[in-house]
């Protein structure tokens, strides 16, 4: 199949609309990372998804719907908090579970009697969607256990030859995906963290909690079905090892330095820890691959995914990544640099 890049404009969406509507995948920019589209009623499109992917038939999709499309038919009740939420924060990079309607397929929810929903507010993503009038299921658009893709070309590296079209919005600004919330229990309750913290839930519905998985590193067993996409599996893994710490740069110069030469090193840190690092190597060198500034978490998190692809465009062996504060967006940084990782080495205190 030939996968072509396009621009965002009327060509481009008649084009869009068109494999959709076929059963084929479309992938499109939206404000978190770019997602792999398919019509949410095209069976043959939802097993596509899968396929391309090489996801886990279990892990549930998140449908994507534009400002007044009609909640009601993908949704068998709407919670008062879901009207309440998404007054605050739609369209924009959150993502509400509610019990789904038995005519949604269960491709879609893994197997689920919810349905993950939410409304994207990237301009491109908002003109797919009101002009095919369609809710898409789209996940990330990345080969399964890849890092997520913020750019048109991250896509072309994981779905060149297993799509037809991306279409090309430039770089996504939020970089992490969304917050999923799941409000089908009493509290609602904080399944994958994103830009929409918990701090700023709490300022809209009284209370929320945040699911122990959260702050897991590794895989749960099989036996898990998961709630919400990356609830489960391994993700977002470079092909090197990865190692998170919170070493401080004294102690990250003495675990560089007693590497065997055969490894190539990388550091995937902050701005200033890498100008501590490049002041204090003597023996090795290191390759610094900047995510920014410490003190803006929003620029962190836009880099992430972005800096695991660098690791591997420079055959990095071995990745020692800096660990950040949890505190606001940091929960959501640290949630998907913990999944990336294949080690963490706390030096300092007890990772918690």
């Amino acid at each position: 199949m030939q996968t072509n890049i396009m621009p965002i404009n009327e060509e481009s969406l008649v084009l869009a609309e068109r494999y959709l509507r076929q059963g084929e995948l479309v992938a499109f920019p939206t404000e978190t990372v770019y997602g792999l589209g398919a019509w949410a009623l095209s069976e043959e499109g939802i097993a596509r998804i899968y396929e391309a992917k090489g996801r886990p038939s279990d892990n549930p999709l998140i449908v994507h719907i534009a400002p007044g499309f009609e909640l009601g038919s993908l949704v068998r009740r709407i919670p008062d908090a879901a009207e309440t939420l998404a007054k605050h924060f739609w369209p924009g990079p959150l993502t509400l579970i509610m019990p789904k309607k038995p005519s949604l397929s269960h491709r879609i929810t893994g197997g689920l009697d919810t349905v993950a929903v939410r409304m994207p507010s990237h301009p491109a993503a908002m003109a797919l969607l009101e002009k095919t009038g369609m809710p898409l299921a789209a996940p990330s658009a990345n080969r399964s256990g890849r890092p997520s893709p913020t750019t048109a070309a991250h896509v072309w590296e994981d779905m060149q030859g297993k799509i037809p079209l991306i279409l090309d919005g430039g770089d996504c600004q939020v970089g992490l995906e969304s917050t999923v919330l799941d409000l089908t229990g009493e509290i609602p309750m904080i399944l994958r963290p994103g830009a929409i913290t918990k701090e700023m839930l709490e300022t809209v519905i009284a209370e929320v909690a945040v699911d122990p998985a959260v702050k897991q590193a590794k895989e749960v067993g099989a036996e898990v079905i998961p709630r919400a996409p990356g609830m489960k599996y391994r993700h977002y893994a470079p092909k090197g090892q990865l190692v998170v710490t919170d070493a401080t740069a004294e102690q990250l110069v003495q675990l560089i330095e007693m590497q065997p030469e055969k490894e190539k090193i990388g550091c995937i840190v902050t701005r200033q820890m890498a100008q501590e690092l490049e002041k204090r190597l003597e023996r090795r060198s290191a390759e610094m691959i900047c995510l920014g500034d410490r003190n803006q978490p929003a620029e962190l998190a836009a880099n992430l995914f972005g800096a695991l692809r660098e690791a591997d465009e420079k055959n990095l062996t071995l990745l020692y990544g800096e660990a950040f504060s949890r505190q606001g967006m940091g929960e959501a940084i640290m949630n998907r640099f913990l999944k990336a990782s294949s080690k963490q080495l706390w030096m300092n205190q007890e990772e918690k």
